[in-house]
């Protein structure tokens, strides 16, 4: 016999989250995600101008602002069929870059890290250091994060003119052209953002970080003098067994990111035990435990609906259940860093699977691969030249835009008719990862990645549930959209 129980909120940001947890025998038998605010973006896209999209779903999330306008972005060039020049392609990728790198840090030092301040591991080693370090709002680290990140997020006031809700994202480029001197001071921005980096994350150069290769040479560079933050969470991983908790469906799925002349520098496809082309054909989402209306077979963005019904059987959440060719893939910086061949990411997955740790490292990784990007891209933008091409859109046409913001894959797809938005379809990161079952019964990423920890009926609700939903980084307003 098992007692169901209901956790929430989780996010330190928004708590639009519920899990219901079925617990048998001290351990979660079954775990239920709901997503229970509905806000139906997609609906009021339908009727309006194309343009109006990039000004419209932005506002979807405050966090990801870009990566949605990046997704529209893309999708009316696609339906356009026009391309944007160097400089706009570079502006393009340094914009989103910013936003991915600044949601990195946030969700390590506010969202994620916080958790092991917990009483619960008061007589832990290392928890009084942690406590004073990561505590909420009065923790070490918050007085020396914050003023990093606002001091980083000038990129945005330079490079897209505002954020979050900026229009200078468009499908031809960016409207936001920058002169020699705007350059210069973006390259001391990032100069001051790696020196934090450096030596307050990881106690290290950002390259030294970048060439772990394994989870053997991880653990001796955690061993080595030096400090810093991953350090730090690193011995915590240890102690915890962080590396085998919150396991999902071990299969990875990545649109990729930032597009360069030979193609993107995170490159596009699936891991399912081993490297797999991405073919977008298979996606399609399943609503049959969501309270959207019945559609028969699962349907693919460009032929799906969103129509809201909020009573109906067997239905628990707001979030459609996305699959690829009727499987659960898990998408995020660890999928992406799978998928490119990062061999300390893949090392990691073949050892013993997605995990807490994993997905933290690998969004810590990030930040240390794409700042030297960033700096190259820089020095490769040409004052003067054409920033963005005009896009004209036929009054019949479609298109897609694949993007990965910070959480993993984002997808737009667009239908036009008669000059107006037939149709507006968008899959989110956490969409994919917080789904419900589908008509099937098989479970979402995090639903599985639940299942099996330790949990008491009646008592607390151990720290480990929140460790494993964290690292996922719920969004809930981005789920539901």
């Amino acid at each position: 016999m098992s007692t169901r129980r209901i956790v929430g909120p989780f996010n330190r940001v928004e708590g639009d989250l519920e899990i219901s947890l079925d617990i048998a025998d001290g351990r979660i038998a079954a775990a239920y995600v709901n997503s229970p605010m509905y806000r139906g973006f997609e609906q009021i896209l339908q009727g309006k101008l194309p343009a109006d999209a990039l000004v419209l779903v932005p506002r979807i999330c405050g966090i990801c602002s870009v990566a949605q306008s990046a997704a529209a972005a893309l999708a009316l060039a696609d339906a356009a069929a026009v391309e944007p020049p160097r400089n706009g392609r570079l502006s393009a990728n340094l914009t989103l870059a910013a936003e991915n790198m600044a949601d990195h840090l946030t969700h390590f030092y506010l969202f994620f890290m916080p958790d092991f301040a917990r009483a619960e591991y008061a007589g832990r080693p290392w928890h009084e250091a942690t406590a004073a370090r990561f505590r909420a709002t009065t923790g070490s680290a918050t007085g020396q994060v914050l003023p990093a990140r606002a001091r980083f997020m000038q990129t945005m006031g330079l490079l897209a003119g505002k954020w979050p809700h900026t229009l200078a994202v468009q499908p031809g480029g960016s409207t936001r052209p920058l002169q020699g001197s705007e350059i210069y001071r973006l390259h001391r921005i990032l100069r001051e953002f790696r020196a934090f980096l450096e030596a307050t994350t990881f106690g290290a150069r950002l390259e030294e970080v970048a060439a772990l290769d394994s989870r053997d040479r991880l653990e001796a560079w955690r061993t080595q003098d030096g400090g810093g933050d991953l350090r730090a969470f690193l011995a915590i991983a240890a102690d915890l067994d962080l590396w085998r908790l919150g396991r999902g469906t071990d299969r990875f799925l990545s649109y990729g990111c930032y597009v360069e002349e030979a193609g993107r520098r995170f490159p596009a496809g699936l891991w399912d035990g081993g490297p797999a082309a991405l073919d977008t054909a298979l996606i399609s989402e399943d609503t049959a435990r969501a309270w959207y209306a019945a559609t028969g077979l699962p349907q693919h963005p460009a032929e799906g609906g969103t129509l809201p019904v909020a009573e109906k059987e067997d239905a628990y959440s707001w979030c459609k259940a996305p699959r690829l060719d009727g499987r659960a893939f898990e998408t995020g910086a660890l999928a992406r860093q799978v998928v490119a061949g990062h061999p300390l990411a893949r090392d990691i997955v073949q050892r013993d699977g997605g995990s807490v740790a994993a997905r933290v490292v690998a969004r810590l990784l990030e930040l240390a691969l794409v700042l030297p990007v960033m700096e190259r891209w820089l020095d490769e933008l040409a004052p003067g030249q054409a920033w963005c091409s005009e896009a004209r859109l036929a009054d019949e046409t479609s298109g897609v835009g694949l993007v990965e913001a910070a959480r993993g894959s984002l997808g737009h797809w667009l239908t036009v008719r008669r000059g107006r938005i037939h149709n507006y379809q968008i899959i989110a990161p956490t969409t994919w990862n917080f789904s419900p079952r589908d008509g099937t019964g098989q479970p979402g990423v995090l639903e599985l990645a639940l299942a099996g920890l330790p949990a008491d009926a009646t008592g607390a609700i151990p720290a480990a549930v929140q460790h494993v939903v964290r690292s996922f980084d719920p969004c809930m307003v981005c789920t539901v959209h």
